[in-house]
Order: structure tokens, then sequence, then C-alpha cells
């Protein structure tokens, strides 16, 4: 299994240059370097963390991702022989297979049929430097930090009597 910093480096997403939007990001996970361009990457703060707004972000961050991961958790144990046999023969059947899996992993679903995800552990080193010129994305990853922090301040609701 590959290092997910290769698979990135060798993904349509970046060595075709499909980035998000502007105002949007990728998650990734403490092994990835935090970047702005030439791919909007945002990590966790690496800990310990230095106040509770780096703790706050590195939760928020942690539950969007393991959304996202306990999805393909679920796909990969539904899916095993299918996912890795395919992937196998050519990267290239790589966007059909994991699309054909998700179609059918949400119908089962939507049927109620549920399968725990399997937990998996890889570490296959550091990763290596992009070959394209990185920006680092602390800046935006302290913007979102700074707000997924703000206070939500609660108005209370004018009524009909306020006005008399």
């Amino acid at each position: 299994m590959l290092h997910p910093t290769k698979v990135l480096r060798n993904s349509p997403v970046y060595a075709g240059s499909l980035y998000p939007p502007p105002g949007k990001c990728i998650l990734g996970d403490g092994g990835y370097p935090c970047l702005s361009a030439p791919i909007c990457l945002i990590t966790p703060y690496r800990e310990p963390v230095q106040n509770p707004v780096q703790a706050r972000f590195n939760s928020k961050h942690s539950r969007a991702r393991s959304i996202v991961e306990r999805a393909f958790g679920m796909m990969k144990a539904r899916w095993r022989s299918l996912y890795f046999k395919a992937l196998e023969v050519s990267p290239v059947f790589v966007p059909e297979v994991v699309a054909c899996c998700s179609v059918l992993h949400k119908l089962n679903l939507f049927n109620g049929d549920i399968v725990e995800p399997v937990e998996e552990d890889h570490d296959d080193g550091p990763p290596q430097p992009h070959n394209l010129e990185p920006r680092g994305g602390e800046h935006v990853r302290n913007n979102l930090a700074a707000a997924v922090s703000t206070p939500i301040i609660c108005v209370p609701a004018l009524h009909e009597h306020d006005y008399l």
C-alpha cells in the first residue's frame, strides 16, 4: 500500500491541477504538509497544541475527516475483494471502482445493510516533498481555526410586544 502523500502527488487532482475551487480545501491527516498552493490541503495542528483555538480546530478537523474515513472503511470492508483485485490490475480503474463501490454502498445503506469499517494502520514513513513549489497553508489553517472558535452571538428575537 502506498503512503497517502505519494497517492496525492500522483493523483489526477494534484498532477492534473484539478484543485478545489477557491475557498474550498482538502482535509489531510498529520502525515501531509499543510499547503495553500499548489493545492489547498489543510492538516491538523501538531500536538501539543498551543492554545484552545488550535485544540478546537483539531477537534472539528478530526470529526470531519472521520466521517469520510468511516465511509471509505465501510466500503473497503464491503467490497474488499473488488477494491483490491481491480486496483491490482491497473490504477486506471481506480475512479470507476470507487464510483461503482460508492453507488452500491449507498444503495445497501439505504436498504439498512450496514457494515462496520475495518481498522487499518499503515505507516510508510514520512511524506516526500512535492516537485511543484508548495506554499505553506498555515495561514489558511489559522483563519479556519479562528472561524470555528468564534463564539456564536445569540441575539434575542424581537417580538411584537417589544415594539410597543
